[in-house]
């Protein structure tokens, strides 16, 4: 089969690798419709963090069930599915627990070895029940297929945003960041109740999609955190009881620092590739909570899931830029320019 692999620094290719099969009765093989290229599939496009030439790529993906082992129970072959950015069994005590990130069997998409990147004609799909969800059968084409893509990651680290940063009815939210997940995290903040969201990015054309998405607010980010501050008070009457960094660099935590207020919660899903960091004393006089980290994906697919089913969240303006798996080069080269808020490709 077609696959994307990693060939050095701004060179994405198109390999013919081996076809996945089932290796565990617990596997199944899913047939992909629409692969998302994600903002941290770029730190290796960039060179940001190093991985190997060879590597697969791709961690977001939905797709048709095309095969299933033995003791799978809840999938039939045909059925139409998406899987979290990482999988996990879904019976160990972190599982349990909602922390499949965390599982000692689980895993992430992509790498050297199998089950291999999302960005490919097909997958190997390890504990099939407990990773993919059965998306509705509109008997569509593959295009149809891909706002849900955004079950995969964008939607359930959003989430995970608000719910770490305690947002709720009444809640005031500054958002750092105008990517994917900087958007999505404006529909979930509406979502949980929040009557004040505040967009700070560095894109006019992104920060007008988010207010097409629902924030109230949005505006330029000053580079200096007390800039910051006096923009938040100006913009929301004072500073938010939420602040989100979307980003993970230095920059953009001291940014959500500045932005929330005493005693309220700075939630981080950034992912922080470059090291930013913040000290106890950062917050300690504040009594500002610090709580994110991954998403836990798997745990919020099905009431995501149901929201886009009811027409409640409709994350489809997201996916910009839509091309063939043969043109996997020009999707990330999209984004990587910012002529595409997300990218996806359709073998």
């Amino acid at each position: 089969m077609l696959a994307a692999v990693f060939n050095g620094v701004g060179d994405i290719r198109v390999e013919r690798v081996a076809d996945p099969r089932i290796e565990s009765p617990t596997d199944a093989v899913v047939r992909i419709s629409a692969a998302g290229v994600c903002g941290s599939d770029l730190w290796y496009y960039r060179g940001s963090d190093p991985i190997d030439p060879g590597a697969r790529l791709g961690h977001e993906f939905v797709g048709v069930v095309e095969e299933i082992g033995t003791e799978v129970t809840g999938l039939r072959p045909g059925d139409r599915v998406v899987a979290p950015f990482s999988y996990s069994d879904g019976t160990c005590p972190t599982c349990r627990n909602g922390l499949p990130t965390s599982c000692s069997l689980g895993g992430f998409w992509g790498g050297d070895a199998s089950p291999g990147g999302a960005q490919a004609e097909a997958i190997r799909v390890p504990f099939a029940d407990a990773n993919l969800v059965r998306l509705p059968d509109t008997g569509g084409s593959a295009t149809d297929l891909v706002p849900y893509l955004a079950l995969a990651d964008v939607l359930p680290t959003a989430l995970h945003a608000v719910t770490a940063g305690e947002v709720g009815p009444g809640s005031s939210v500054t958002i750092v960041g105008d990517g994917p997940v900087a958007l999505a995290t404006v529909v979930c903040a509406l979502r949980q109740g929040a009557e004040q969201v505040l967009v700070l990015g560095h894109h006019p054309q992104r920060l007008a999609l988010a207010e097409k998405f629902g924030a109230t607010s949005t505006a330029l980010s000053p580079d200096d955190a007390e800039a910051v501050t006096e923009l938040v008070r100006r913009e929301l009457g004072d500073r938010s009881s939420t602040a989100v960094d979307c980003v993970g660099t230095q920059s953009s935590v001291d940014s959500a620092l500045a932005a929330v207020r005493d005693g309220g919660v700075f939630g981080y899903v950034g992912l922080p590739i470059t090291g930013a960091r913040v000290t106890l004393l950062d917050v300690f006089d504040r009594n500002v909570s610090i709580r994110g980290g991954v998403a836990p994906a798997r745990r919020y697919i099905p009431e995501l899931l149901h929201d886009v089913i009811e027409g409640r969240i409709d994350p489809s303006p997201l996916f910009e830029r839509l091309l063939p798996l043969s043109e996997v080069q020009a999707a990330y080269a999209a984004m990587d320019q910012r002529l595409a808020v997300k990218a996806a490709v359709l073998p």
